[in-house]
């Protein structure tokens, strides 16, 4: 049943975190169609941003600057890391495309009485991906890779610790979907996604995917 979604819809709530402390929420609405498209929108204290990538294209419409500009290569370079960094992409089996190999870990302690079982996915260029599932309830817990940030003081680059961790499981249409996402950077939350639904197979149009010609033509 799970590998038959092919298109997910989720409305809820983003809130950055800086320093651990939460910023303001803010309304998204989410459409992806899988394997390699997603657009999200962003509403919230007068603002309007919408966020749109179609595998190795991408777009972003800001209302409060009047602007839509195609994404550079930054911002196409995240959208890549959330896809291969995805429990979609363990699950589906697209890290096969890429040379990937996938390897078990060993069981992990995960709060008090209860443990994760660990996989990891390790590419060819070195980039490596860890999965932890609950032993009992066999779900996906938590996502730890690693990545380069600039550092804050200087033009020099560090890797830190990245993790998503994964809570809330609702079931829908037989399918668990995780209705809370925390992701943390070495060990300090930076965001949250919490979402109200979520509705799976509906059909999305590949209009919503397609670069508008103009500020006037973005709906």
């Amino acid at each position: 049943r799970y590998l038959s979604v092919k298109t997910v819809i989720g409305h809820g709530f983003f809130t950055e975190y800086k320093d651990g402390i939460s910023g303001i929420p803010m309304k998204f609405v989410d459409y992806i169609v899988y394997p390699d498209k997603e657009r999200t929108e962003f509403i919230g204290g007068g603002q309007r941003l919408i966020q749109t990538n179609d595998r190795d294209h991408g777009w972003i419409f800001d209302a409060a600057a009047r602007t839509l500009k195609d994404q550079n290569t930054t911002q196409l370079e995240d959208f890549r890391l959330a896809m291969r960094t995805s429990v979609e992409n363990l699950l589906r089996g697209w890290w096969r495309a890429q040379g990937a190999k996938l390897s078990y870990v060993g069981r992990r302690e995960a709060g008090v009485g209860r443990r994760n079982e660990t996989v990891k996915l390790a590419y060819p260029d070195g980039f490596w991906i860890e999965y932890e599932f609950a032993a009992g309830e066999g779900l996906p817990a938590k996502v730890i890779y690693e990545r380069k940030h600039k550092k804050p003081d200087s033009d020099e680059m560090e890797e830190l610790t990245e993790e998503d961790r994964l809570l809330k499981p609702v079931t829908i249409d037989g399918v668990v979907t995780p209705y809370v996402i925390d992701h943390f950077r070495n060990g300090i939350q930076t965001s949250r996604i919490n979402y109200e639904s979520v509705e799976l197979n509906k059909t999305i149009a590949d209009s919503l995917f397609a670069k508008p010609a103009s500020l006037k033509a973005v709906k």
